[in-house]
């Protein structure tokens, strides 16, 4: 029988704490992290957010710009280098954000199938899920497309409007338009974003695991996920809701650790670090090439254990969160109930089949 959002809960902390601590395995904490951070399952646990810092002038003062003795005229080789460094740049992001994006498609079945038989096995895994996982990829690169369409339309549409009518000439006339076309549009746009963060989080919790087992394409998953919700919208909105407050829970917890984690391993290590660095500075040594590559190599080691320590303080969100939505779609989807308990499993043949 199906179990509520509620319910879910107390199966999938069960199944966390089996899969994590009975018995604990460094090994296999450490694979989950690394599958985990490429799945991207811990956005799962919050939001992340880049700050972006841009320079200010303030006063009168006119901004400083570099000189380029080549110019005017045509663009001199300073320019040209500048401009081809930065579009080099541009498309080495996009390549490998693209990269990125597929191989974290591939890993989210991988991810899938750890939680499911409790074991993550990153190479089997890899090598079994190519083919579910460029599907899934070319459907997430599609989706992306889309939305960013349809971001140009909720936004650019508005805006022609205003330069098309003359508006942006005498604003004062039409403030109390603009103002109300500002407010529509932010609220069009914040249940833009709800819509396709919805999509994507369902697609990932719930036919993800019917493309897994039956090798189906992500818009027939979409199709039996469709008829699934319409049968219980009340459950499954609950679900969204209950994933949210989870994920805010689950945020503040782990950056409760982090913090605890940062202290207790960047207060010695800065201490040993000075220590070191008064230590030298008395036997005499100063800063040169072998001296700045050392602390360089040693700076890199220090924060990649950094970087460790904190990606393993999310593994049980990481196993948390996929094991929420299975114990939660089991009951309605019985391939993956079948898939969950193997001493429950029937022949294939005599498994019904998703609407």
């Amino acid at each position: 029988m199906p179990i509520t959002a509620v319910d879910s809960i107390t199966p999938a902390i069960e199944h966390t704490k089996q899969q994590l601590f009975k018995p604990f395995r460094i090994v296999e904490w450490t694979k989950l992290a690394f599958v985990g951070l490429l799945a991207g399952e811990l956005g799962s646990s919050g939001f992340s957010r880049s700050n972006f810092n841009i320079p200010r002038h303030t006063g009168t003062t006119q901004p400083h710009f570099p000189h380029f003795p080549n110019l005017p005229g045509s663009l001199g080789v300073d320019t040209a280098l500048i401009i081809a460094l930065v579009a080099l740049g541009i498309l080495a992001a996009f390549a490998i954000g693209i990269i990125l994006m597929y191989v974290g498609s591939v890993m989210r079945f991988v991810l899938f199938d750890s939680i499911v038989t409790r074991e993550c096995e990153i190479r089997a895994g890899w090598r079994r899920r190519l083919g579910p996982g460029w599907r899934y990829f070319a459907w997430r690169l599609a989706y992306i497309l889309l939305t960013l369409a349809g971001l140009i339309i909720v936004v650019g549409a508005p805006v022609l409007y205003v330069f098309t009518s003359g508006w942006y000439k005498e604003p004062k006339e039409h403030l109390a338009a603009l103002i109300l076309g500002g407010i529509v549009i932010s609220f069009v746009l914040f249940a833009f974003f709800v819509v396709t963060a919805v999509v994507l989080v369902l697609t990932k919790d719930f036919v993800v695991p019917q493309m897994a087992l039956e090798d189906i394409s992500v818009m027939e998953g979409w199709r039996r996920l469709w008829a699934m919700m319409q049968v219980e919208k009340g459950a499954y909105a609950v679900y969204i809701v209950m994933k949210i407050v989870l994920a805010i829970v689950a945020g503040i917890l782990i950056g409760f650790a982090a913090v605890i984690v940062s202290l207790i391993y960047v207060i010695p290590t800065a201490a040993i670090s000075l220590m070191a660095l008064l230590s030298g500075k008395a036997a005499g040594l100063s800063w040169n090439a072998e001296t700045i590559t050392l602390a360089v190599v040693i700076g890199c080691i220090l924060l990649a254990g950094f970087l460790y320590l904190v990606s393993l303080i999310s593994v049980p969100a990481i196993v948390f969160f996929p094991a929420y939505s299975i114990y939660f779609f089991a009951g309605r989807y019985p391939r993956l109930q079948a898939a969950l308990y193997p001493s429950l499993r029937v022949p294939p043949s005599e498994l019904p089949v998703s609407p």
